[in-house]
């Protein structure tokens, strides 16, 4: 049999497939550009979905979740870190936050922080939720920290430091931004930042394959009093299905060194699947989340000395190289590098996620989300 016609066959073998040759070749376009990150070794596994008008078109593993095992990744149960694809699911938790009145975006963050050492000038949420407080990022060994700090413990790492400018009057992306918020809104609600995600994003949305990182349940939950907070963490059934972490160099992948993630999972430290990360996609194409007039401020790009950031409050917002509007994020962390794009003209939703830092792939992950941009999938390929 012709390989061209046996690896269509292959690829469409759960689905009639009726449509437009422009749209098979589109389809095999995207799948060999995927196929040859894992040939030649450019990452070790991917998973990848696509959802156009609240139907899965494309929903596909590449590669291993684990190079020693050979496991292979399914997109819908290998779990990825997914880095600052976090920032979304907080920012979602913050505007439900907000809705309830509990949390006010102009509001000082001492107000609900008076303990936070003072700065020369005062900042808000807003400020920190679009990175205009003038708070620094990592430096040094700080990118990979393996402490096991509570939220509330993590700001010493950086609370004695001197704000970059007056809040306002810049713009600086970090995760420490992200690290103050989660400690608000834990403040203001008496609520563990974890806990709220999960009750308010995660559970109603359906993210059952969205944890945070395990090893720190216990003291975050004796910081609120509870004996633990296992129910927020990644559950022992679920743990066979974390995909392994790396890092590339000239030599090829190696396992990523060892980091605690979890003082800072509103701005880098949750644990995915790239069905769920599409789900929450979804969930702002159909309005199930907060309400217009808040949403409408997250997704809108900060714009400072009369010109804009392409960011709003934790979401990326710009134009793609054809001028389409999409809000999203990029992640990079250890051992997890992902993309997280919305599309809301298009109704269309990308989720990708890659277990290894950095792979510098992000042409080649551009060029799928053009593909399927530019063809008319309407019919479902998973």
């Amino acid at each position: 049999m012709n390989p061209i016609k046996k690896f269509i066959l292959n690829l469409f073998a759960s689905k009639h497939f009726l449509g437009s040759d422009s749209k098979l070749m589109g389809l095999l376009r995207a799948d060999t550009i995927l196929q040859n990150l894992i040939v030649e070794r450019r990452v070790p596994g991917l998973a990848i979905t696509v959802i156009k008008e609240g139907e899965v078109v494309f929903r596909k593993g590449f590669g291993y979740a684990d190079l020693d095992t050979k496991k292979f990744v399914d997109p819908q149960n290998s779990i990825f870190r997914i880095a600052s694809v976090s920032k979304p699911i907080a920012a979602t938790a913050l505007a439900q936050m907000v809705s309830e009145g509990i949390i006010d975006l102009d509001a000082s963050f001492y107000k609900y922080v008076p303990y936070y050492p003072k700065k020369k000038w005062d900042f808000t949420i807003r400020n920190l939720a679009g990175h205009t407080a003038g708070i620094r990022g990592y430096r040094g060994t700080e990118y990979g920290l393996n402490q096991p700090y509570s939220i509330k413990e993590s700001i010493e790492v950086f609370a004695a430091d001197d704000l970059l400018f007056e809040p306002g009057t810049g713009y600086f992306y970090n995760s420490y931004d992200w690290v103050l918020i989660s400690l608000a809104m834990q403040e203001a609600s008496g609520i563990p930042f974890e806990q709220y995600v999960h009750q308010t994003v995660l559970k109603p949305l359906g993210m059952s394959n969205t944890f945070t990182p395990a090893p720190i349940v216990k003291s975050i939950g004796a910081e609120f009093g509870s004996e633990n907070n296992k129910e927020f963490s990644t559950p022992r059934e679920q743990t066979e299905e974390i995909s392994s972490f790396y890092t590339k160099n000239r030599d090829g992948f190696r396992k990523a060194i060892s980091v605690n993630n979890f003082y800072k999972l509103a701005g880098g430290g949750y644990l995915s699947t790239s069905s769920d990360i599409a789900k929450l996609g979804q969930a702002y194409l159909e309005k199930k989340v907060s309400n217009d007039s808040v949403l409408g401020q997250f997704l809108t790009s900060e714009i400072i000395n009369g010109e804009p950031t392409y960011y709003g409050l934790g979401w990326q917002v710009s134009e793609d190289i054809k001028g389409r509007p999409y809000f999203g994020h990029i992640g990079n962390g250890i051992g997890g590098y992902s993309n997280f794009f919305v599309y809301p003209n298009e109704k269309m939703v990308f989720s990708i996620l890659v277990n290894c830092t950095n792979p510098n792939v992000q042409d080649e992950l551009d060029e799928i989300i053009q593909i399927f941009l530019t063809e008319n999938f309407n019919d479902s390929l998973s």
